[in-house]
């Protein structure tokens, strides 16, 4: 699990720069940052998406998935979640929900994340990990810097999901397949679409409900479809 520790740990310091940063930054500054910032993750969610084979796939996971997302209020579960978290740490410190769903869902749905835990948990090379945690890093200071310490929180998800992987990588490899990867990749490009346009305030999509989106595609790809 070394390669997910300093993931986590590379958003977490990387981040704490950026809060540093953050109260020299006007309020002019800091949302031209944000939309540049929005435009650069719509371009890397739609080199994702296309990545995508199947387009009845891609279509039909993202509707169950939003349906069952909605059903749970899972965006409303995270917005009392980072609701709480706000209250806690205090406004001061930016909209602690957009910067760890945001944040949390960049570094968490894409395919460099689990090739990497993969290739760590079966032949013991961390290096894509550690390549990941260099970008990652990078952008959690100009994530922290804009979107406030909510950033860093997204360390934790990091850290769980790219942990299980690893240590169970011998039983998931064999899931994981390139069309899987291919597909998964497509579904994220997309909710990863949808936190650029909310970051340039082009709507308000509820992000969260999007994410049951993900086990949807891997119950199709797995069963064939």
């Amino acid at each position: 699990m070394t390669g997910a520790l300093v993931n986590a740990a590379a958003i977490i310091f990387s981040g704490l720069a950026g809060m540093l940063l953050r109260g020299g930054i006007s309020e002019a500054m800091r949302k031209s940052v944000m939309q540049s910032m929005g435009l650069a993750v719509i371009v890397v969610a739609l080199k994702m998406a296309l990545q995508s084979r199947n387009a009845v796939v891609l279509i039909v996971a993202l509707a169950a998935g939003t349906a069952i997302g909605a059903w749970l209020d899972l965006e409303g579960r995270m917005e009392r979640f980072a609701a709480r978290i706000t209250m806690r740490t205090g406004e001061r410190f930016g909209d602690v929900g957009k910067g760890f769903v945001s944040a949390s869902l960049i570094y968490c749905l894409g395919a460099m994340g689990i090739v990497g835990a993969l290739s760590e948990g079966m032949t013991g090379d961390a290096s894509t990990l550690f390549a990941k945690a260099m970008i990652d890093g990078a952008t959690a200071i100009i994530f922290a810097a804009s979107m406030g310490v909510g950033v860093l929180f997204s360390a934790l998800p990091v850290l769980l999901y790219e942990g299980a992987i690893t240590l169970g990588a011998s039983a998931l490899s064999a899931f994981f397949t390139e069309a899987m990867l291919a597909e998964m990749n497509g579904v994220g490009g997309i909710l990863v679409l949808a936190i650029g346009i909310n970051m340039l305030e082009m709507a308000k999509i509820p992000i969260a409900n999007l994410l049951p989106s993900i086990f949807v595609v891997f119950g199709l790809v797995y069963l064939g479809f």
